[in-house]
């Protein structure tokens, strides 16, 4: 196998640890984003640079000079903001971005991007794309020849990951790896000591069951869990599930975890099914938790719980109707880049 991130000391940071930058994709693809969609979706991309380039850089991929000077005109004197010309087809960039992993300095884990399982042919390019925006860092890549998405994990950086068996164990990612085998990758490659299995994602969901629309760490011990009390919404039974794993688990030391609800919103739906609607798709920024919201009542409960959660951040919400359409959110569209010290 030769050297691997964890031989050498590397392991992946919560995402509320110091951030040197955010990583996003300025929206464009027609296919994900109709015109009549896209000004709502380009104003949720302000405001979240609003909300985090005071506090840490907004590194925006733009595909040439042209688009720069549109969405410079976008987002003028708004904080700390850096324009990468590396040419995407999408916005998803926390799923064919790099993992940033951190030792004694930072390094990059690129993995494969297969397209969720080979089910958009027009986005495989960004596979590409993710190489290129680890390769313009001028940091250390490891490369385990494995597809993974960033949306199907998340860490809380002393060594338990959360990762759903939907996803990971799909036969349409890495055929002939085994729930061990899977294990062993994130244990080399982001210094996992503990693999929480969950069971499935929600309804609507593309990717085949992501985490981070179901259950995220927003504490070393703590987990924010997505609830939906209606029986008879498809949701249910698969987040009941859930939440049994969650609470038969432990941290990495075996110690209990403890799980803080969330609610799911209101079912949003276009001509194509259901969205994957959820306010877990939260991202956490240095100074501000970005939060996804849907217009419905569910939304101030959500935001009041990441209050009580994240009381040195500001929590905001972003109306995001218009960016659930592409079937994904905040924590979709952005990647952390992890400070040094």
């Amino acid at each position: 196998m030769g050297d691997t991130p964890a031989s050498l000391g590397y392991g992946m940071p919560a995402e509320w640890e110091k951030h040197e930058a955010t990583w996003v994709s300025w929206p464009k693809d027609p296919n994900t984003f109709p015109s009549e969609v896209l000004p709502k979706v380009e104003d949720a991309y302000v405001r979240m640079v609003d909300a985090l380039s005071d506090e840490e850089e907004v590194r925006i991929l733009v595909d040439d000079s042209k688009m720069q000077s549109r969405v410079e005109s976008k987002v003028r004197k708004r904080g700390r903001v850096a324009f990468h010309r590396i040419r995407t087809v999408d916005v998803w960039v926390r799923d064919y971005g790099p993992t940033y992993v951190r030792g004694r300095d930072v390094a990059l884990v690129k993995w494969k991007f297969n397209a969720w399982g080979g089910k958009y042919d027009d986005l495989l390019p960004d596979e590409g794309a993710g190489r290129r925006l680890a390769e313009s860092t001028g940091l250390r890549m490891f490369e385990p020849g494995v597809v993974l998405e960033g949306g199907s994990i998340d860490v809380n950086g002393s060594g338990t990951v959360l990762t759903t068996e939907q996803c990971l164990l799909n036969p349409n990612r890495n055929p002939g790896l085994g729930r061990e085998d899977l294990a062993g990758v994130l244990k080399e490659y982001l210094g996992a000591k503990n693999v929480i299995w969950l069971k499935s994602g929600i309804d609507g969901d593309d990717t085949d069951g992501h985490v981070d629309d179901i259950a995220r760490f927003v504490g070393p011990r703590t987990v924010a869990l997505a609830v939906e009390h209606d029986p008879s919404d498809p949701n249910h039974a698969a987040l009941d599930a859930d939440r049994m794993v969650l609470e038969g688990s432990t941290d990495e030391r075996g110690r209990p975890l403890r799980v803080v609800e969330l609610p799911m919103p209101d079912a949003l739906a276009s001509s194509d099914g259901r969205l994957p609607a959820s306010h877990l798709n939260f991202y956490i920024g240095n100074g501000a938790v970005l939060v996804p919201t849907f217009g419905g009542r569910s939304d101030r409960e959500a935001l009041k719980a990441l209050e009580y959660v994240f009381p040195r951040r500001e929590v905001v919400g972003i109306d995001c109707r218009a960016l659930v359409y592409g079937l994904g959110t905040l924590h979709c569209v952005t990647q952390q880049a992890p400070s040094q010290g």
